[in-house]
């Protein structure tokens, strides 16, 4: 009975428990629904803040904030908080509701004055949804929400300024969540968190500790393994301007959790990163630089020290003004615009505007996905500066070039029968244009794979060399395409390459 000592017995009792929570933990996982999709809601406040607001009904209280002002001594305030509660991230093609909107929010027998918006803590990206140009509107007693994307954990709240019913009057949210629901949550204090656990998990969770605790201090590992670390110094990240937004807020969340990084996004075109990238590595002499070129489709050629990473799959676009009622073109048409052949939307069904075509310079890779992919050829020559009148009288259509996809999207809203193309997610969220499905088939992230639609590429990230295993470059491209990162790469409309999913459409190429 050598083996009968304390550290034995605790080794042994230890092992046991781990088996008996495992096989509790696989037995819930089998009872328990898969996680879907969800949006939850709560009102967190709801208070009159009137002339006429009542202490507990017994005498009138002035409170002073509206004595002076016309048909506000009914106020009230209602703090609503919106939240993704479920396990997925949701993007705003998730919305279910018909037109630009994604939740509908109703006050029942009251009338919104005014709306302020906060977030939660990190997701300063979400404010840029909530303006009257993203979306957000309110008439009477209803207010319409913009699609606002959320990651797991991410919420906003609305302030809202009402007058008409007393407290306690219905409020609603509707609306609907492909693959999920909307729900409203427990009623809750403001800004309180639910709890992470049940009491039952906690008190196994706390018998585990102690005797973990207890069994290290018989065993002690001078080196526990380390967790994946963060690496300290300068990264630049240039190339395709289509994949920037996803690059600019990862590398926030990367520059938030590694104290020491600094990660500059430099989006200036596909060809124009990669050249970049490979100037400065023949410059060094050093092997690996401190820079990854981001590139819509595969590099050029001649090109050999770069190492490249298959990302995402990209999808694009075609976007035009919405003074075009088109929603759809097919292939044959779209190749007959790019050749000067169609002049007029009249020629289409459209109404009588002239076609002008809105495109990137010869650095952009959404420009040189669009000509492999849909044209199967090179656009036409520049025609246009202005991108409204021919600067050659002797060209077929006004045809433009311009450096950002930003350029691109606003110049489309601005300009009657202006057709042009972006990335997905930049196109969606611009007012004054609309996107063009291609022989009735749409931008559908989630059908990428098998609908065929031809406008979508891989996203690659290129270096100079293999960088070594503990810099930065290799520490950023692993939060690029794992963990986190892949949550960021699907909200703004892409398909990790690293999901079951993403594995078939990446290597398939």
């Amino acid at each position: 009975m050598d083996w009968l000592n304390p550290e034995n017995v605790i080794a042994v009792a230890t092992a046991l428990l781990g088996v008996l929570v495992s096989a509790a933990m696989l037995w819930y996982e089998r009872r328990v629904p898969p996680r879907r999709k969800r949006i939850g809601h709560r009102v967190q406040l709801d208070t009159p803040i009137g002339s006429d607001a009542r202490n507990g009904g017994r005498a009138n209280v002035r409170l002073g904030l509206f004595d002076e002002t016309p048909g506000m001594s009914d106020a009230t305030l209602v703090l609503l908080r919106v939240e993704n509660d479920g396990a997925q991230a949701i993007t705003g093609d998730d919305y279910t509701a018909r037109g630009p909107h994604g939740l509908t929010v109703e006050f029942a027998d009251r009338t919104v004055r005014a709306i302020a918006v906060t977030q939660s803590p990190g997701a300063d990206h979400l404010m840029e949804h909530f303006s009257a140009a993203g979306g957000l509107q309110h008439r009477d007693g209803t207010i319409s929400l913009p699609r606002v994307p959320l990651n797991r954990g991410e919420h906003f709240k609305l302030l809202v300024l009402l007058t008409g019913a007393g407290v306690g009057s219905p409020v609603t949210v509707t609306g609907g969540i492909r693959d999920g629901k909307v729900r409203p949550n427990r009623a809750a204090t403001p800004d309180e968190k639910p709890p992470l656990f049940s009491r039952a998990a906690r008190a196994v969770t706390v018998a585990l500790t102690a005797c973990v605790i207890t069994l290290a201090t018989i065993i002690v590992r001078e080196d526990p393994a380390p967790p994946m670390g963060c690496a300290r110094g300068t990264l630049t990240v240039t190339g395709s301007t289509a994949f920037a937004p996803v690059v600019r807020e990862l590398a926030r969340k990367y520059e938030k959790d590694c104290p020491g990084a600094t990660v500059r996004v430099d989006a200036r075109g596909s060809t124009a990163g990669i050249r970049g990238l490979a100037d400065a590595g023949a410059k060094s002499g050093k092997g690996s630089v401190a820079i990854i070129a981001l590139s819509d489709g595969p590099k050029p050629g001649g090109y050999p020290q770069l190492r490249e990473n298959r990302i995402a799959v990209s999808l694009f676009t075609l976007v035009v003004n919405d003074e075009v009622p088109v929603k759809n073109l097919t292939l044959a048409d779209v190749r007959r615009l790019y050749r000067g052949e169609v002049t007029n939307w009249k020629q289409l069904e459209g109404p009588d505007l002239p076609v002008l075509l809105v495109s990137r310079d010869a650095n952009s890779g959404t420009r040189e996905v669009f000509q492999r992919r849909v044209l199967g050829r090179n656009e036409p020559a520049q025609s246009s500066r202005d991108c409204a009148t021919k600067d050659d009288p002797e060209a077929a259509v006004v045809r433009c070039e311009l450096d950002s996809t930003e350029q691109v999207l606003d110049t489309v809203a601005r300009l009657p029968g202006a057709l042009g193309y972006s990335e997905v997610r930049a196109g969606s969220d611009l007012p004054g244009l609309h996107r063009l499905a291609i022989d009735g088939r749409g931008p559908d992230v989630d059908r990428v794979g098998e609908s065929g639609y031809p406008y979508r590429e891989l996203e690659y990230a290129y270096t100079y060399g293999r960088p070594p295993a503990d810099s930065l470059t290799s520490s950023f491209l692993s939060h690029l395409s794992r963990g986190s990162g892949q949550d960021v790469i699907r909200t703004h409309g892409h398909l990790p390459c690293m999901t079951p999913e993403g594995l078939r459409v990446c290597g398939a190429g």
